[in-house]
């Protein structure tokens, strides 16, 4: 009987812990600053912010490398707190 409370408080606990790191938000960045985004603590995006000065139309690999490094620091720094 004892194990089964228990195991409904750590139940409890870890369904706290999910609800935190959904309404967290952590910031990746890439290019100085020049893109960031935006993910929850679970590493889904929320949002990308990019500073009109990358958008070049005959450059437009830079750009897509940019958001994939701010995209993937951001998700690292969610694992992180997951953890």
């Amino acid at each position: 009987m004892k194990l089964l409370q228990q195991a409904q408080e750590m139940q409890g606990r870890m369904k706290k812990l999910q609800e935190e790191l959904e309404n967290m938000t952590l910031t990746g960045t890439a290019g100085g600053g020049m893109v960031t985004a935006e993910v929850n603590g679970r590493g889904m995006i929320r949002r990308v912010k990019i500073d009109p000065s990358v958008v070049n139309p005959a450059d437009t690999e830079m750009l897509e490398d940019l958001i994939s490094v701010a995209v993937a620091d951001a998700q690292r720094k969610a694992q992180e707190r997951q953890q």
